[in-house]
């Protein structure tokens, strides 16, 4: 696998060098950020917006889009029927594990794929909108031709590795910006806090500012090795609503630091004036040399691995340095999940072996017990499929 050299020399260098802003203390560097008003769409802070980067399970925020835009045009709704298929099944971790032939609403499909960040139900809800998920990715990559993001391309709903995917800081805000501003009434899918299902089961969301930070109401992280940390997040104040990316940092504590830093920042300084950049004129170079860049040396080593303990208390709980992020004294605020409830048909078709089922109107019963894994640093841990006891292993490429 290629690397992105200089890329790579400013992460390493990033993670070795505290920087300070607004005279608090911030979290190492390793890549891109940039932060804006979603109003306005005039940006208040960039760094190398334009640099090619893996958007990881940020990926999910087009799945999200493309399904939004399908529901506008009156192509299903969010009662239709998501069908797991074999192809869904096969997607690597994180995941839900339901078996081939579980059916749910588009509704909660997309409270799987952007809480849990569910791999295997982002395929299945491509299929569900599109047929196929070739098809789906198809319709991905055309919005965002449409949506003007230039320096973006999509090989797959959920955003696990491939070297034919990558992104920038700016495409991605170009990409906020268009959840925010066209399918606002759907922005309670991207500020939900967790997700419960079964008897006892619940999965908060990835997401540290939701419930710690002033404001915090959006929207989705990613993360794989070539990527490093990344986060898109929105905050409301007084009515005014910024957005930040940040890319390419070495934890879950790090995106979420640097990403309070940017905000508090940006409503700290007040309104852009009208000679803010907008988002179709964010200067800086474009990338040196047109590969993304891989982290996979800086935030995959098992020195890094262990790193990421650091910073915790004896519960194992994160413990923030900035000051902007609280810790939540109450338990994550969640929506109910499951299986069944779908009407009308479903689009796809699902292969058990050697036997292909055609599509079937009728939502099959399954119990509503997925198992996962939930620990405190759940980026480090994956969902095995099936109903088997939950067993923590290394940390896929996912999240």
């Amino acid at each position: 696998m290629k690397i992105a050299g200089h890329a790579l020399a400013r992460c390493a260098a990033g993670l070795a060098i505290a920087l300070v802003m607004a005279g608090m203390a911030r979290p190492a560097l390793a890549g891109p950020e940039l932060v804006f008003e979603i109003e306005t769409g005039r940006v208040l802070h960039a760094e190398q917006a334009h640099e090619l980067w893996s958007p990881a399970s940020l990926t999910k925020m087009m799945t999200a889009l493309v399904t939004f835009r399908a529901i506008e045009a009156g192509e299903l709704t969010l009662k239709s029927p998501v069908r797991v298929t074999g192809n869904a099944v096969s997607t690597p971790p994180s995941k839900m594990g339901y078996p081939a032939g579980s059916v749910m609403t588009v509704d909660n499909a997309l409270k799987m794929v952007v809480v849990r960040s569910a791999n295997d139900i982002a395929v299945a809800l491509g299929e569900a909108v599109a047929g196929s998920e070739t098809a789906f990715v198809d319709r991905m990559n055309q919005e965002a031709a449409r949506l003007g993001m230039t320096n973006t391309n999509f090989v797959n709903p959920h955003g696990l590795h491939d070297e034919a995917q990558y992104t920038t800081a700016r495409d991605m805000a170009v990409l906020v910006r268009a959840l925010r501003r066209d399918f606002g009434q759907y922005a309670g899918y991207f500020s939900t806090e967790a997700i419960a299902f079964g008897e006892d089961q619940l999965i908060p969301s990835y997401n540290l500012l939701l419930g710690r930070f002033a404001g915090a109401d959006g929207m989705k992280t990613g993360f794989v090795c070539a990527s490093g940390f990344n986060l898109a997040a929105t905050a409301t104040r007084e009515g005014r609503t910024l957005a930040s990316i940040v890319m390419g940092t070495a934890s879950q504590k790090a995106r979420a630091e640097e990403s309070a830093v940017l905000l508090e920042d940006g409503f700290t300084k007040g309104p852009a004036t009208d000679t803010a950049p907008t988002l179709d004129a964010v200067p800086g170079p474009a990338d040196a040399d047109g590969v993304p860049a891989d982290l996979r040396p800086v935030v995959c080593t098992e020195e890094a691995r262990a790193a990421r303990w650091d910073g915790r208390d004896v519960d194992g709980n994160i413990v923030f340095d900035s000051g902007l992020i609280g810790t939540m004294e109450r338990e994550p605020r969640a929506v109910r999940v499951g299986l069944g409830g779908a009407e009308g048909e479903s689009r796809t078709a699902i292969v058990v072996g050697d036997e292909v089922f055609e599509p079937f109107p009728v939502p099959l019963p399954r119990p509503e017990r997925p198992s996962l894994a939930s620990d405190a640093e759940m980026d480090e841990y994956r969902l095995r499929p099936g109903f088997e006891a939950p067993v923590p292993e290394p940390r896929p490429e996912s999240g």
